[in-house]
């Protein structure tokens, strides 16, 4: 194993298990759990980004491959500073499993849905698919180590009147176990990294899809009141760094000398895109490297022993990728409409399964449904059912379950 040696703490698990197979450490056990979940599986289904129209060619990342290529910058940069690779890794994996049909806009609208469930937010759901909903041991989900769960919770609180947490009210007997002996809000190393590596991963990744599906013209990106309006977003949504600062370091960030200039798609635009993405995220994952060390020094990181370190210009300059996608993809004129649908769905899906359960439920959820000791516990089933949906299951379930009798 590569790194730090963790505790015997850290490897502990919520049900004892024998170990199977020797060779294995708890945390590549932990990875493979998440790897061959079909919570990971149905993310092939679910919306990463507003999907680009008008390239047939363009195969759109899903929350899916972008879960994959956050595992791939989590554990590279885990590794770089000796944390347990797998260990971030199936953070990494895990940390968007709980996002419903159609991505944020979903889970805006399962978040009004569920309000008298106590609410809905992604990385609650996502605690609660690991620890409960997702079985592989009866009573524990799928039975992770102490470590890997307190590595995949972004937010280790509950909700409390707070927009983002991590843990609802019905999973805090889990989620004390997981925070046994930690103090306060403290988030472990592993954690940090995930959670960077998210950021890294979407807003360069996204950034590329957009300007391959032709909804991000890059040399619009220049005009100068494009280029304000891009840092005002980031300022209100992103960072707390003011517009004028911003703005130059937008400006910096396009001239930078691997900046594409423009994209239709040959081969040297391809090309120059690519350079450009490997570009920023070595520059993201090598800054927070050496930022971290210079801070911690050279002995291997692991759990509470550090915090990772981002410098503000790289923070700066994620924000502003964000800001890009979020101005040109997903606020795009002709997305409010789709995006309005998508949220009507979820909403009358959630109301329709309610108003027939426990007969329209899968037979897992149809279970968990009668056994449920109240209405509020009935609502989060059914919840957690119309959570579980891909898109076009989504869909597919609406259609039928609003369609008129057969004539």
């Amino acid at each position: 194993m590569q790194g730090v040696v963790y505790d015997e703490a850290s490897r502990e698990r919520r049900v004892d298990e024998p170990e199977h197979r020797k060779g294995r450490t708890a945390f590549q056990r932990d990875r493979a759990r998440v790897l061959h979940s079909g919570a990971l599986r149905r993310l092939a289904g679910k919306t990463q980004v507003v999907e680009p129209a008008g390239m047939q060619a363009l195969v759109p990342r899903t929350r899916l491959t972008h879960s994959l290529e956050c595992s791939q910058v989590g554990r590279e940069l885990g590794a770089s500073l000796g944390a347990d690779p797998d260990l971030v890794d199936a953070a990494c994996l895990a940390h968007d499993l709980g996002h419903p049909p159609f991505g944020h806009n979903g889970e805006i609208a399962l978040d009004v849905a569920a309000e008298k469930a106590g609410g809905f937010e992604g990385n609650a759901q996502s605690f609660r698919l690991l620890t409960r909903l997702e079985v592989k041991l009866m009573g524990a989900g799928l039975n992770l180590t102490r470590a890997a769960l307190d590595a995949a919770t972004k937010y280790p609180w509950t909700r409390d009147d707070r927009k983002k947490y991590g843990v609802y009210d019905d999973d805090r007997e889990a989620f004390a176990w997981v925070r046994e002996g930690i103090e306060g809000e403290q988030r472990c190393l592993e954690s940090q990294v995930m959670d960077w590596s998210d950021d890294v991963a979407y807003s360069v990744h996204d950034l590329e899809d957009g300007i391959v599906g032709g909804l991000i013209e890059l040399p619009e990106l220049r005009d100068p009141d494009e280029r304000y309006a891009v840092a005002e977003l980031a300022a209100q949504h992103y960072s707390e760094i003011p517009v004028a600062e911003l703005v130059g370091i937008y400006i910096s960030l396009l001239d930078e000398p691997w900046w594409p200039g423009d994209y239709r798609g040959s081969a040297r635009d391809q090309a120059e895109l690519k350079t450009a993405t490997s570009t920023l995220i070595g520059r993201f994952c090598r800054a927070a490297e050496v930022a971290t060390r210079d801070r911690f020094g050279d002995e291997d990181l692991c759990r509470y022993a550090a915090d990772l370190v981002v410098p503000a210009l790289e923070q700066a300059e994620c924000a502003l990728l964000k800001a890009v996608t979020m101005r040109y993809v997903m606020g795009r004129p002709e997305a409010a409409a789709i995006q309005a649908r998508e949220r009507e769905v979820v909403e009358e899906l959630v109301a329709l399964l309610a108003d027939r359960a426990p007969a329209e439920l899968e037979p897992f959820f149809r279970e968990q449904w009668q056994q449920a000791a109240d209405d509020r516990a009935r609502l989060r089933v059914v919840i957690d059912q119309v959570a579980a949906l891909t898109d076009a299951a989504a869909l597919g379930v609406h259609t039928r379950l609003t369609a008129g009798p057969r004539t």
